[in-house]
């Protein structure tokens, strides 16, 4: 008598932000984007839901972690990210829609400093 498989219960599916944000932080230790920081922005902006902060070693490590973050959301079905400042790698910003990335090299992250600016709102926020 064959055995007929069991039904499994479907799990619900995760949020597309959360499906999103795991994308974006998978292709990042792929790539190996240095001090990744990820902040959930979701209901103090209206930009995104979560916005993350790396760095990369170089011009070419920064532009390169960049294409594995687009190339990631497109097939992972998340359609195709706005891309600022590539050209120069100094800093690129990709925009997802639900999740920002901004990828650095470090004397430029250290400059602009941008997650402690978000981090000090939130630390502002929960007095």
């Amino acid at each position: 008598m064959a055995r007929s498989p069991r039904k499994l219960a479907a799990e619900p599916a995760a949020p597309p932000e959360l499906q999103m944000i795991d994308v974006v932080l998978q292709s990042l230790d792929d790539a190996k984007a240095e001090q990744t920081v990820a902040i959930d922005i979701a209901g103090k902006s209206s930009l995104a839901d979560h916005m993350v902060v790396t760095s990369g070693r170089s011009n070419r490590h920064v532009a390169a972690v960049a294409d594995q973050v687009v190339k990631a959301l497109r097939e992972h079905g998340f359609g195709k990210p706005r891309v600022e400042g590539l050209p120069h790698a100094d800093w690129v910003l990709v925009d997802g829609g639900d999740v920002i990335v901004h990828i650095f090299r470090p004397d430029v992250r250290e400059f602009y400093n941008i997650e402690k600016m978000w981090q000090a709102d939130f630390a502002a926020d929960a007095r």
